[in-house]
């Protein structure tokens, strides 16, 4: 089991923009891309913000689960729930993170000519996917914001009481 020391919370804004920030990354190749292949669940919003941004009509999914629950559990092996055919060529694939590479190796295997790129990467993953933007420590644990509710916080004078 995995032990995350820090929590590192993402808010909608910071998505979007480290997602605008990796579609730069993406346009300086000064490539097109057939379509979009995002990867179930954490990818879809980028995914979504990516074919905005380069004009990509075509999107589709490889369905995979590998997580469950929170931090507190381990990550379990990857079952792929839905692939896609061919090998990925001319493909863009596009997940939130690439952790401990596990699920990536797997979809790797499956499109092995696609492009894949993620917005955020641990060490342990960064050499399985081709861009990211942003790198944090394999003992963080990302908070993203669809896993996020907002509630009220004790102002810390009253919680000491």
């Amino acid at each position: 089991m995995a032990t995350y020391k820090q929590d590192f919370f993402v808010s909608w804004e910071e998505l979007h923009r480290d997602t605008r920030l990796l579609c730069r990354e993406l346009l300086d190749l000064d490539r097109t891309f057939d379509g979009i292949i995002a990867v179930t669940r954490g990818g879809l919003i980028p995914a979504a913000i990516v074919a905005r941004e380069l004009d990509i009509r075509l999107v589709d999914t490889v369905c995979v689960s590998s997580y469950h629950g929170d931090q507190a559990q381990e990550q379990s092996g990857v079952q792929v729930l839905k692939a896609v055919d061919g090998d990925g060529d001319g493909l863009l694939l596009i997940d939130d993170l690439v952790d401990t590479g596990a699920t990536a190796e797997v979809i790797r295997g499956m499109l092995p000519r696609a492009l894949f790129a993620t917005v955020y990467a641990k060490p342990e993953g960064r050499p399985l996917v081709d861009h990211c933007v942003r790198e944090v420590s394999q003992n963080t644990w990302i908070r993203f914001p669809w896993d996020m509710q907002l509630h009220f916080a004790v102002p810390l004078v009253e919680a000491r009481r």
